[in-house]
């Protein structure tokens, strides 16, 4: 349904999207997982048309996206990072002027109004002017006009920005029920971890290339055992001591040194008896897309634009006593 092949975008000097490759199949959720630069926005403007590759091809549903932009616009719906809605209107002429652009019959925007009001929890409120509804609301109106038009692949750039957990979750029930009706194919960027485990297969983007790309699952068994956090006074003598009789390959970060070991439930219990080093707080959790994207890019990536919202790096925490 989506195929790139060396796709590539310049501006200038910048390379923002290098070489990147990726096909995605009909029904599948497709996930973008990097932080904000990486070149996720500019990857699915190039997918939708808005921007022209500098060099590589790229098809969806199988028309060229330089040779048949027209055909793609058909074939594809977008909900960008920004909201692009009409506050001055209702909800329901945002969508009517959506459908009159895509030269809908009055049965069939009628009908559609309808099912996807319904579906999102708003056709109680398509009267009501858009300049008064929260912002969960606005980008469930933003998603139901997306898929006015019953598009084959639906682009979703950063979908629960800025939105409170609950809300976040009440939208990927939405697009759950939507992909598994109307057998939609769902693309989408995003640098929530918790929101990337939708995804059937997950691409990490980082400076502009893909530096992975699998399910979540295989993702995370590649970057090894379970993930022990430990702060202590002595992060260095502690490192050794982890390093010499463990064998194992710790990282120091400030006061924190963490490592991975394979079933960490049975390690860490005589780890915390035996250790020879002050400790302030130990915690061992199962590996997670960010350790995923540190594991490939020796970094985390950092949710600026909310850092209230959850990241899915919970785990059980130990304090020695």
């Amino acid at each position: 349904m989506v195929e790139a092949v060396h796709l590539e975008r310049r501006f200038g000097a910048l390379e923002a999207v290098r070489d990147v490759s990726f096909q995605v199949s009909a029904g599948e959720v497709f996930g973008f997982l990097g932080p904000n630069g990486a070149g996720k926005t500019t990857t699915i403007n190039m997918l939708c048309t808005l921007l022209t590759p500098t060099t590589g091809t790229a098809t969806i549903n199988g028309f060229d996206v330089v040779a048949d932009p027209t055909e793609v616009r058909r074939s594809i719906g977008l909900v960008f990072q920004q909201p692009t809605l009409d506050e001055s209107v209702t909800a329901e002429q945002n969508l009517l002027f959506h459908a009159y652009a895509y030269g809908m019959s009055a049965k069939r925007r009628k009908d559609q109004i309808h099912r996807l009001l319904s579906l999102v929890g708003l056709w109680d409120r398509r009267l009501d002017s858009v300049r008064n509804f929260s912002g969960g609301m606005r980008r469930r109106l933003e998603i139901a006009r997306g898929l006015l038009h019953e598009p084959r692949v639906l682009f979703l750039d950063e979908p629960t920005l800025g939105l409170d957990p609950q809300t976040r979750r009440r939208i990927w029930e939405y697009l759950t029920e939507l992909r598994e009706r109307d057998d939609l194919t769902i693309f989408l960027t995003t640098h929530y971890m918790d929101e990337a485990e939708h995804c059937d297969r997950v691409a990490v983007i980082d400076h502009g290339q893909i530096v992975a790309l699998d399910t979540p699952d295989r993702l995370k068994a590649q970057v090894g055992g379970d993930v022990v956090t430990m702060s202590t006074p002595l992060p260095e003598q502690a490192a050794e001591e982890v390093r010499r009789r463990y064998s194992l390959v710790p990282a120091v970060d400030g006061t924190t040194v963490r490592f991975q070991v394979a079933d960490g439930d049975k390690f860490l219990p005589d780890f915390v008896r035996s250790f020879g080093h002050p400790l302030e707080a130990i915690a061992l959790r199962r590996p997670t897309l960010d350790d995923v994207f540190l594991h490939h890019t020796g970094r985390e990536i950092r949710e600026d634009e909310n850092p209230a919202a959850p990241s899915g790096r919970l785990g059980r925490r130990w304090r020695r006593r």
